[in-house]
């Protein structure tokens, strides 16, 4: 082996390290910005928050090929090592978006400090959010448990949002160890990442030293949460049982209970809303809001970056779709179409609200769209194929430079992901956090026509989507900074 190849092998070494002692020196940081003022880092809209040594040096790397001006860890640690010292209030700091401001006109670490608290002197000044607000979930299903373990992740001080209970049918013995074991281990997300502990006597799990009540219940109206220390709370329907305002309103009536988040399609005149595209639709009257569904929120963001800046004449969107609970095993009877046959077995075709629904939620696209859905034979991950006719004309490269800088400085930053991966597939994005992740390599755009695809964690990513809804009709908005465009 040459002096030059040992010198090259030592260097890199030498730098790996480097970054692995720096990101150490940041973690207990991030978790104390987080539990104590309610501040999540982000890089490039990816979040710092419980992420592992080596998680944190990848996002860096990453952000290297998508970011105008690559940051390294060398960059980014002296301003978090910073951010601790200041009075901040709950809010998202994008470390990537700040570090590049920072060394663009800095060269030394001289003036970080008042960098810093000129960025973020709205945030400083800021008295915060301080009122905690119950949250039940009505369901413990697949949505259920998943929007349990993201709660539990973000709570602490600076968190106002409570988990405060769950509502279930049943109650046979051993249904709270049940219970405990489904959120404990799950086959598609993976071990939970924590404690948890049943508490029989009292019909509680306590996760992560979040005491969780467990209510046994057949129907909402079944309930009074007040009996259980419950007021004003936000109960989220995970059920997908009742879908219009006469049977949601069943949860509004009970005692302890404000408002109610459907995570399915509402019918009838319930606001079906995307997070990032018409949140702010939510007002403090509405007392029903519906999250919409899954496909719903993985391409409503990316069809209106396309049509803010192309204009969309027409689409058809046809989804692929992991199979889910409603499908059967194997073949049986069942009332919906080609759904009774083996969802393991087989692709079904089969219909998908989606594309109609997209118009609830952007307006400008009603009557443009229409959908169908394929099921296939895998447990999570979905992909949704968009192929639009645009008002102007648009090439491959240009169509995938503007997704991708959506993705990394938008106000949309966080409903829109984009991999230029040659190798990426469906299990690569199980719990991936943003609802729709744009494939650049499989783009197509001819004059005024483009394909697009979209993945999606048609679980995680929108139980992500389901969180920030939650958050907007409790009053918890975070201000990110620096502030997306």
């Amino acid at each position: 082996m040459s002096n030059s190849t040992i010198s090259q092998s030592e260097i890199h070494q030498n730098q790996w390290q480097l970054n692995q002692t720096l990101v150490e020196s940041i973690l207990p940081i991030l978790g104390r910005l987080y539990r104590e003022k309610g501040v999540e880092i982000l890089l490039f809209g990816k979040t710092l928050v419980n992420a592992t040594t080596i998680d944190i040096i990848k996002t860096h790397r990453v952000s290297r090929h998508y970011a105008p001006q690559s940051v390294n860890v060398a960059q980014t640690a002296p301003l978090i090592e910073k951010l601790i010292e200041l009075d901040l209030s709950p809010c998202c700091i994008d470390i990537g978006q700040l570090a590049q401001q920072y060394w663009a006109s800095h060269d030394d670490h001289k003036n970080i400090a008042d960098f810093l608290m000129t960025s973020l002197a709205e945030s400083i000044s800021s008295n915060g959010i301080k009122e905690t607000r119950d949250v039940v979930l009505y369901g413990f299903g697949r949505i259920g448990r998943l929007l349990t373990r993201i709660l539990v992740e973000k709570s602490g001080p600076g968190y106002p949002l409570r988990l405060r209970a769950i509502v279930v049918r049943g109650g046979k013995e051993g249904d709270l160890q049940k219970r405990a074991s489904l959120l404990r281990r799950d086959s598609v997300h993976g071990q939970f990442n924590g404690s948890i502990v049943v508490d029989e006597e009292n019909k509680a799990l306590i996760v992560n030293g979040n005491y969780i009540q467990v209510i046994y219940a057949n129907s909402p109206t079944d309930v009074n949460y007040t009996h259980y220390g419950i007021d004003n709370a936000l109960v989220v329907d995970n059920t997908g049982v009742w879908r219009d305002a006469e049977g949601l309103n069943q949860h509004v009536a009970c005692q302890g209970a404000e408002r109610v988040l459907l995570t399915a399609p509402g019918k009838g005149e319930i606001k079906n809303v995307v997070f990032g595209v018409n949140h702010d639709a939510i007002q403090d009257s509405d007392t029903i809001v519906s999250a919409a569904s899954c496909t719903t929120n993985a391409i409503t963001p990316t069809l209106k970056a396309v049509n803010d800046k192309y204009g969309i004449v027409s689409g058809h969107i046809e989804t692929v779709h992991s199979y889910t609970n409603d499908q059967n095993l194997i073949d049986n009877y069942h009332s919906g179409d080609r759904r009774g046959r083996s969802a393991s077995l087989n692709m079904v075709l089969t219909s998908t609200g989606a594309a109609k629904a997209v118009s609830k939620a952007l307006p400008e696209l009603e009557g443009k769209l229409s959908g169908n859905a394929i099921r296939v034979p895998t447990p999570n991950v979905s992909m949704a194929v968009a192929n639009l006719n645009l008002e102007t004309t648009v090439s491959k490269d240009e169509l995938n430079a503007y997704l991708r800088e959506i993705s990394l400085t938008s106000s949309l930053a966080a409903q829109i992901d984009y991999t230029d991966s040659t190798e990426i597939v469906s299990t690569d994005l199980v719990g991936a956090r943003h609802p729709g992740i744009i494939d650049g390599q499989a783009t197509i755009a001819q004059d005024n026509r483009c394909v697009l695809y979209i993945w999606y964690d048609n679980e995680f990513g929108y139980s992500c989507q389901v969180v920030h809804c939650m958050e907007q009709m409790m009053g918890v908005k975070f201000k990110t900074y620096p502030a997306l465009a």
